[in-house]
């Protein structure tokens, strides 16, 4: 995998009242989106090309229309042959053939004679218009034509739509339905798109089981990879969820060992704390380029980078706690999961709301707060769903936003502008 250099996440600043020591968000997001680059791109079906950015231009390999057509159903004549034509003083004309859709045969007209035609059939040689049958009385043998025609009415000229050889579609354009139907009409079953990153997901935690297995006194359910591999499938990747593995260093290094095969990126959550049973930081502690930090933001003030074992591949290592797993993920994984698809922008474009309740919060961290984001019609607002430090995966259900307070910000008044992201929008 090529690196290269990525773009910045943004300027460098340093709010004042972050600790020594720490890294900022923009610190740490930067490391990893220049520790990763787009994977390299494949030709790929094109129905299995959706959100995914071209590699380069696509350039028509044909015209479309690909023939001159008729727009309508009616009857293909010579504009000239209805001068005067009126309801009242219709022109008859006879009817000297039938041309369908894909007839496999082309037709030749004289002038001073009709051809019934069908909406996207071949213009017979010699027509230059086409009359909508509602304008005539649907002869078969001769047909009275009730207005007045001019060349080019109803047709649609060879090329008239796409002209061959030009590029219909520009380089890192993210394919949708419009422009896969854009494709496939042109007749391409592939194209050159860089694919779907391979994202492996790993919960960690001997207090872990999965959903609908027995629970004991102290045992928890395992919600963090099903979330998190739901947003990897949201933005785009394919999610590989592993089972959950316990608090065991050798067991913890064999199945991440055994995931690299199919894995462009790994995500971790839990394990990476200072106690003595943090199993992630216990295991990838020898791996010199995996870099454990304290990033100034809350929640998810634990986070870990870097590449690991002979594969050299990338991994992020998430806090346990599911709020503070989400809002990195947010913050960390989705702009590098976009970084491997060559989508750009890489990071979720911030909106500005008013807020509609007053917050409180610390110095030295940039909070991230749950919040519902909506639009009246007094225009954009944001209400917490909860306040600072809270981490209750329900309320984080009922939200559908993050507010985002700076470092050096300590509280916030209903009525303020503030900065927010606004979840599952496309962008």
């Amino acid at each position: 995998m090529s690196t290269g250099p990525a773009t910045s996440a943004s300027p460098r600043q340093r709010a004042a009242s972050v600790p020594d020591g720490w890294l900022t968000v923009e610190d740490h997001l930067e490391s990893i989106l220049r520790g990763i680059g787009p994977l390299e791109p494949y030709d790929q079906p094109v129905v299995e090309s959706l959100g995914l950015p071209l590699h380069a231009d696509l350039v028509a390999p044909i015209a479309l229309p690909r023939f001159t057509t008729a727009a309508v159903d009616g009857y293909a004549v010579q504009a000239g042959d209805l001068a005067g034509a009126s309801l009242g003083e219709p022109v008859t004309l006879p009817v000297v053939g039938e041309v369908h859709a894909g007839s496999d045969r082309p037709f030749a007209m004289s002038p001073g004679t009709a051809v019934k035609v069908a909406a996207g059939a071949l213009l017979p040689r010699g027509a230059d218009t086409v009359v909508h049958r509602a304008d005539t009385d649907g002869g078969n043998a001769r047909v009275a034509v009730r207005r007045a025609a001019r060349a080019g009415d109803h047709v649609r000229p060879l090329g008239g739509d796409v002209e061959q050889g030009s590029v219909v579609l520009p380089a890192g354009t993210v394919l949708g339905p419009r422009e896969i139907g854009l494709v496939a009409s042109l007749g391409l079953p592939r194209v050159s798109a860089r694919p779907r990153p391979r994202v492996v997901v790993i919960s960690t935690g001997s207090e872990l089981r999965e959903p609908g297995t027995h629970l004991d006194f102290d045992s928890v359910n395992d919600g963090n990879s099903f979330m998190l591999s739901a947003a990897i499938r949201t933005a785009g990747a394919i999610a590989y969820r592993v089972g959950t593995v316990p608090d065991d260093p050798k067991t913890f290094r064999r199945v991440l060992s055994d995931q690299l095969v199919r894995a462009d990126l790994v995500v971790t959550t839990g394990g990476i704390g200072a106690g003595e049973r943090e199993v992630v930081r216990q295991t990838l502690n020898a791996v010199d380029s995996v870099r454990f930090s304290r990033v100034a933001m809350d929640p998810g003030a634990e986070q870990g980078f870097g590449r690991v074992f002979d594969e050299q591949t990338p991994i992020i290592t998430l806090p346990a706690d599911p709020v503070a797993a989400h809002t990195s993920f947010e913050v960390f994984v989705l702009p590098a999961i976009r970084r491997l698809m060559g989508r750009t922008p890489y990071r979720r474009p911030m909106v500005h709301a008013v807020l509609a309740s007053n917050l409180e919060v610390p110095a030295g961290r940039r909070q991230y707060v749950q919040a519902v984001f909506e639009v009246t019609h007094r225009g954009a607002k944001v209400t917490p769903t909860g306040l600072h430090g809270d981490h209750r995966i329900g309320a984080l259900a009922q939200s559908n936003a993050l507010i985002v307070v700076g470092e050096d910000e300590t509280a916030l008044n209903l009525g303020d502008t503030v900065r927010t992201l606004v979840l599952d929008r496309p962008f």
